[in-house]
């Protein structure tokens, strides 16, 4: 053994006296081909391939995506199983501390029964080179290194390498700390660190289990739902944008907002609040729809109030009309103050037209509070493709309310509040409101007699809404009356005095 470990020795010694010899003395060109040709024999032995991903990819070494996204990958699925670890704070997520591999630390993953083993690696820095990246690190470039056997290499890069990043991206979406965007003025668009939306944290904490309606209309929006989510392929199918309309319409405080943060909470999506009235023209409309992400809920709250889009193509013609007849510096001073020139046309184009193609997986919500009054190609099928009335408050909403606010399931007074749910018309929110205990003495029973009161009182006032109501259309009918008696007496007299005229008495 000692004799096979000297021998072992010399041969090492030999190699290195050779290579150094190589570098010294050898031609730039010589070397090179001789290491083509050393490569080529070792590849004939090793049976392995390595492929490289870079943390800089091109000239500019803008951080590579594909890097970030291997980088999630093995955080959740293989750096348990490394013994050297790194931890980074990452940015707007739920787990802003991360467990990486560390550098020079290898860990093995399996795909169909195959084994492959990534590494993380570093180049060593250069002190003397000058880097033009915003992000390039001060020790060395890192890559990782997949390494697998080379009768795999189909399954690999096409199928496993495709895994990898899909499943590095989602789970980069599911664990992000979702957003809540507002649009900028577009004086502030341009600048440094300027950008088109603002944006805060969401975290508004609805669910559809608290929302307040009927459990049959909740289980098929969801439903809906949840058919969206899962209609990528259908959607690429069938050649149409990967993108659903909901219209919320009814009276205010039905539970349109709540119901707008529900949908963002089951489905895990950012929100962006679409302020028109902001939006100078379409083509600001069109940057903005651009500059929104995938899983990305866009609302337009109140749309029949944030621009005079209400029945624009029955009005058009009166008011070109009225345009023509007003004089033309009033007609250019109008022109002027006006905030938003957003034409009905920028805005179908906008839900429908080819730039709202660009991104995927987008749900597109308008509410208001008088749906009549919206133009009906706004809202037709295939731009608002759902219409979900929010109406008064019933037995079964009242319930899910009750157990939010006072946790209880039943009591003898529900019955009581039934029968004056039927017969009133009360919104959610007022109901809230009454549930809601406003001091520490407030007990369940005080809360519901609270809102029972506020039905009774809603009811009289109903009431008696309904009696004037009725008094006015009898004055109007009385007066009506009147008018008709008065015309007929004239008729009548008329006659009589054709009749007169007939029979000579007149002359």
């Amino acid at each position: 053994m000692a004799e096979l470990w000297t021998q072992m020795g010399s041969l090492m010694a030999t190699i290195m006296f050779l290579y150094a010899m190589v570098e010294r003395f050898f031609p730039a060109a010589l070397r090179d081909t001789l290491q083509i040709h050393t490569q080529k024999l070792v590849n004939l032995l090793y049976p392995y391939v390595q492929i490289t991903f870079p943390e800089f990819s091109g000239e500019r070494l803008k951080r590579s995506e594909a890097y970030t996204a291997i980088q999630t990958y093995l955080s959740e699925n293989s750096s348990q199983l490394a013994k050297r670890l790194k931890a980074e704070v990452v940015k707007d997520s739920q787990n802003p501390l991360v467990l990486s591999m560390d550098d020079d630390e290898e860990v093995t993953d399996e795909f169909q029964g195959v084994k492959l083993w990534w590494a993380a690696s570093k180049t060593a820095s250069n002190p003397h080179a000058y880097s033009f990246s915003y992000y390039s690190p001060l020790d060395g470039k890192r890559y990782f290194k997949l390494t697998f056997h080379k009768k795999h290499r189909d399954l690999i890069t096409v199928a496993y390498i495709k895994h990898v990043l899909e499943e590095g991206k989602e789970i980069a979406l599911r664990n992000r700390q979702r957003k809540l965007y507002t649009n900028n003025p577009s004086s502030g668009w341009y600048g440094y660190k300027q950008s088109k939306w603002s944006h805060i944290v969401f975290e508004h904490p609805a669910t559809f289990e608290t929302l307040a309606m009927e459990r049959r209309k909740k289980e098929e929006i969801i439903n809906d739902l949840v058919k969206f989510r899962n209609g990528k392929d259908y959607y690429a199918k069938i050649g149409k944008a990967w993108k659903r309309g909901y219209l919320l319409y009814g009276p205010p405080g039905t539970g349109k907002s709540t119901m707008i943060a529900a949908m963002a909470n089951f489905m895990n999506y950012d929100v962006y609040d679409l302020e028109l009235t902001a939006v100078k023209d379409n083509t600001e409309l069109r940057k903005l729809l651009i500059e929104t992400s995938s899983k990305a809920i866009i609302v337009v709250e109140d749309i029949d109030c944030s621009l005079d889009l209400t029945g624009q193509r029955n009005m058009r013609k009166e008011r070109s009309e009225e345009e023509e007849a007003k004089d033309p510096n009033k007609k250019e001073e109008e022109e002027s103050n006006r905030s938003s020139k957003v034409t009905l046309s920028g805005l179908l184009n906008f839900i429908d037209g080819i730039w709202s193609a660009c991104g995927g997986e987008r749900i597109i919500i308008f509410t208001t509070n008088f749906v009549d009054k919206l133009d009906p190609a706004l809202i037709r099928t295939g731009r608002m493709d759902k219409h979900i009335e929010l109406s008064y408050c019933r037995f079964e909403a009242f319930k899910v309310l009750a157990k939010n606010y006072l946790d209880v399931d039943s009591h003898h007074l529900f019955s009581r509040i039934a029968n004056l749910l039927e017969v009133t018309t009360v919104t959610p929110a007022d109901v809230a409101e009454n549930l809601m205990p406003k001091c520490v003495n407030e007990d369940v029973e005080t809360c519901l007699l609270s809102l029972i009161q506020a039905l009774e009182r809603k009811l009289a006032e109903e009431a008696a809404e309904e009696e004037e109501e009725s008094d006015d259309d009898g004055g109007l009918n009385e007066e009506k009356d009147k008018e008709e008696v008065t015309e007929q007496e004239i008729k009548n007299n008329g006659h009589c005095v054709e009749d007169v005229k007939g029979n000579g008495f007149i002359l």
